[in-house]
C-alpha cells in the first residue's frame, strides 16, 4: 500500500471512530421506553443532524419522539421526527438565532415529569446564537469575526460568547425544569463540556470580567452594545452564568461520547495493523499552526538522523486545535496552514509524508477537509512556479495546495472531533 493511500485511509478510520451512528445508541436504552412525561430532543453542532438521525434509527416507532436541532448548511440529514434547521457557521446568522429561540421556548415548556435529550457537538457555539436582546445580529457577527481572526483560542472565544448569550454557558439548563441528558461529541482540547457548543447545559467557571479581559488582550474594537453588556455584567447588573456547584445542574448529565483521543487510538491501531508503529503525540495540541509545524519538523529531522529510539516506519499522530492569526488575504484553514509550514520546514526531506485534516470535512471556511504532502511536493511546487513561503505569508495555504493538486476533499462528514494530523516516516 502506498503512503498516500495509507494517510487517506487513516483519516477515514478516525472519522468512523466518531460516527454518531455507532456511538449514540448505547446511551438511549433507558430513555426509549414509554414514560409518563414527554421526551424532547434538541441539538446544535456540525454532528447534530447525524446524532439526531442515530436517535431516530434506534427509537421505538410506538414511543413518541419530537425535537429540533440546528446544524451547519450542507449538513442536513433525512430525519422524520426531529426537525433539522441549517444555519451559519462559523459566523452566526438569522436562521441560527431563530433556531435557538425556538429551542429555548420549547425547553421552557417542559415540566419536571418530562425529559430533555441534548445533542451537542463542535460548531454549536455559532449555530446556537441567541444574544441578549440589546445586541443585534450584526454586532454579534462583528465580534465573532474579530475573535476568529485575532488568534484567540476556542476557550477564549467561548468565554466571550457565553457572556453574550441567553442560552449558552449553562443558561439552557437553568431554563429547564425537566431532567437533562446531554450527549456531547467533543471538538475541544480537554473535552470539557463547558467549551463544547459553549456549554448550554454545563457549569461555566468564567465570568464577565474574563470576557472583557479577552477583548482587551487582543485589542478588539467591538460594537458599543457588546461592551455595554459585558461591563454591565461585570458590575453585577446582569446575572452571571451558572457556576460549578449550582443547584441548576442537579438534574443534568453531561456525557462526552466521542473525542479526539478515541479517534487517535483507532488510527494507531490501523497503522499497527499495517506494520507501522503509531505514536500519539497528544490530542490537546494548541498554538499557532505554522509554529507547531516547525516543532514537528524538528522532531522528524531527529528521527531521520537518529532512528535508534523511534525507528521508521512510524506514524506521528496528533489532535487538538491550532490557531491562525490572519495577516494576509488568502484562503485556507488551520490544517492547510500547518501543512504548508511543515512542507517548508522539511525542505524536501526524503521518505516523509503527512496529512492534516479537520474531522468535520471542512478546514476553516473552505470546501476541503485539509491537505497532504509527499517528499516531492516542494519540488513540484517550484516547477509550477509556486513560492511556498509567499503563500504562507499571505495565509493562502488553500490556494497553494489547490494548484499543487494536494487538497483532501471529503464533503461534510457529519461528525467533529477536531483536527487530525499524521506524519508518516517510512
Amino acid at each position: 500500500m502506498n503512503p498516500h493511500t495509507i494517510l487517506l485511509d487513516s483519516f477515514q478510520v478516525v472519522v468512523k471512530a466518531a460516527d454518531p451512528a455507532h456511538i449514540i445508541p448505547q446511551y438511549l436504552h433507558d430513555l426509549s421506553q414509554p414514560s409518563q412525561g414527554r421526551i424532547f430532543v434538541i441539538g446544535a453542532g456540525k454532528a447534530s443532524a447525524a446524532m439526531a438521525l442515530a436517535v431516530e434509527n434506534h427509537w421505538p416507532k410506538h414511543v413518541e419522539l419530537d425535537g429540533v436541532v440546528v446544524t451547519r448548511y450542507g449538513h442536513r440529514l433525512p430525519t422524520r421526527r426531529i426537525k433539522i434547521i441549517e444555519a451559519g457557521h462559523p459566523i452566526p446568522d438569522q436562521n441560527g438565532m431563530e433556531a435557538a429561540e425556538l429551542m429555548l421556548s420549547k425547553v421552557k415548556q417542559l415540566t419536571k415529569n418530562d425529559f430533555l435529550l441534548c445533542l451537542f457537538s463542535g460548531g454549536g457555539s455559532s449555530l446556537l446564537a441567541l444574544p441578549f436582546e440589546s445586541i443585534s445580529l450584526t454586532d454579534l457577527r462583528n465580534v465573532t469575526q474579530q475573535l476568529l481572526r485575532c488568534g484567540a483560542s476556542i476557550q477564549e472565544i467561548n468565554t466571550v460568547r457565553k457572556h453574550l448569550s441567553r442560552i449558552q454557558g449553562g443558561r439552557l439548563a437553568a431554563a429547564c425544569k425537566a431532567s437533562i441528558r446531554a450527549l456531547i461529541i467533543s471538538d475541544v482540547t480537554g473535552d470539557d463540556p463547558t467549551h463544547i457548543a459553549s456549554g448550554p447545559c454545563a457549569p461555566d467557571p468564567t465570568r464577565f470580567a474574563d470576557a472583557l479581559t479577552v477583548l482587551d488582550n487582543y485589542h478588539l474594537d467591538v460594537p458599543p452594545s457588546i461592551q455595554r453588556v459585558l461591563e454591565a455584567g461585570n458590575r453585577q447588573l446582569l446575572e452571571e452564568t451558572p457556576k460549578p456547584g449550582s443547584a441548576v445542574f442537579k438534574h443534568v448529565q453531561n456525557i462526552v461520547v466521542a473525542s479526539a483521543r478515541q479517534s487517535l487510538l483507532a488510527a494507531k491501531a490501523y497503522f499497527q495493523q499495517n506494520h507501522i508503529n503509531g505514536l500519539i503525540m497528544g490530542d490537546t495540541v494548541t498554538g499557532e499552526a505554522r509554529e507547531i509545524a516547525k516543532a514537528y519538523a524538528a522532531l522528524v529531522r531527529e528521527i531521520r538522523l537518529f532512528p535508534d529510539a523511534l525507528k521508521p516506519p512510524i506514524a506521528l499522530l496528533s489532535g487538538g486545535e491550532t490557531t491562525v492569526t490572519l495577516t494576509g488575504s488568502g484562503h485556507g484553514g488551520r490544517n492547510a496552514e500547518f501543512l504548508l509550514s511543515l512542507l517548508i520546514a522539511l525542505d524536501g526531506m526524503e521518505n516523509v509524508y503527512a496529512l492534516a485534516c479537520d474531522t468535520d470535512g471542512i478546514d476553516g471556511s473552505e470546501d476541503n477537509a485539509g491537505a497532504w504532502i509527499a517528499p516531492d511536493s516542494l519540488r513540484r511546487a517550484k516547477q509550477l512556479g509556486l513560492s511556498a513561503k509567499s503563500y504562507l505569508f499571505n495565509n493562502d495555504a488553500y490556494g497553494f495546495f489547490e494548484k499543487l493538486g494536494n487538497l483532501v476533499v471529503t464533503g461534510p462528514t457529519c461528525t467533529n472531533v477536531n483536527d487530525y494530523r499524521v506524519i508518516l516516516i517510512v
